[in-house]
């Protein structure tokens, strides 16, 4: 019952009659996992945020509806970048061209598709200063987001670790080595956000 995710929060839950039977190995391990989903979950999103330069991942995750489901780009089209600025999307089935560009259209990478036949090509444009300073503040909420899901995760940690003590199942002793490990998964994955920051940053600055 744990690593559900729940809109745009990734947060550990432990079924209350199975608590009884965790361990503080068990606490830990599952933290561990739902930090590095809430870490993840960020850095997905850094990938749809433009650099000014063409790359794959700029849209290889956009949703489109073809064939009546819902499919990932990368899974209907070949993604390359002949050009350092500009993206070709070959559909594997033509018939999926204008599902393509509609999705394109409303996705939030902000380039506008053009269709020449069977292939569809996104130009990047280059990036104004302001606009890169607007994707910097932007970046920084995704930051702040994943820092909050991660705090989440250390929360809901120490809650089922406090259960745990007052079952009896947990001494005083566990519990304190419980909520340090605790804090030391929290400031490492603070730390690797920080990080994936910095780098992006650093690679929507450079002109």
């Amino acid at each position: 019952c744990w690593g559900e995710k729940s809109g745009r929060w990734f947060a550990i839950r432990i079924c209350s009659r199975q608590s009884l039977f965790m361990t503080k190995d068990d606490i830990l391990l599952e933290t561990e996992m739902a930090m590095e989903k809430s870490v993840d979950f960020m850095v997905h999103e850094f990938a749809a945020v433009r650099t000014g330069k063409a790359s794959p991942t700029l849209v290889e995750n956009v949703d489109v509806h073809a064939y009546g489901s819902t499919m990932k780009l990368k899974q209907l089209a070949l993604i390359t970048t002949p050009e350092p600025r500009l993206l070709v999307v070959q559909p594997f089935d033509a018939g999926t061209v204008r599902d393509i560009e509609k999705a394109l259209n409303e996705s939030r990478i902000g380039i506008t598709p053009s269709v020449d036949g069977k292939i569809i090509r996104l130009p990047i444009p280059e990036l104004s200063e302001e606009r890169r300073k607007d994707l910097v503040r932007s970046l920084g909420k995704m930051a702040e987001e994943a820092r909050v899901r991660v705090r989440g995760n250390r929360r809901t940690a120490l809650d089922e670790a406090k259960k745990l003590k007052a079952s009896g199942t947990l001494t005083e002793d566990g519990m304190r080595d419980t909520e340090d490990e605790v804090q030391k998964l929290t400031d490492r994955f603070v730390s690797s956000i920080d990080e994936h920051l910095g780098r992006k940053e650093a690679e929507i600055m450079k002109v």
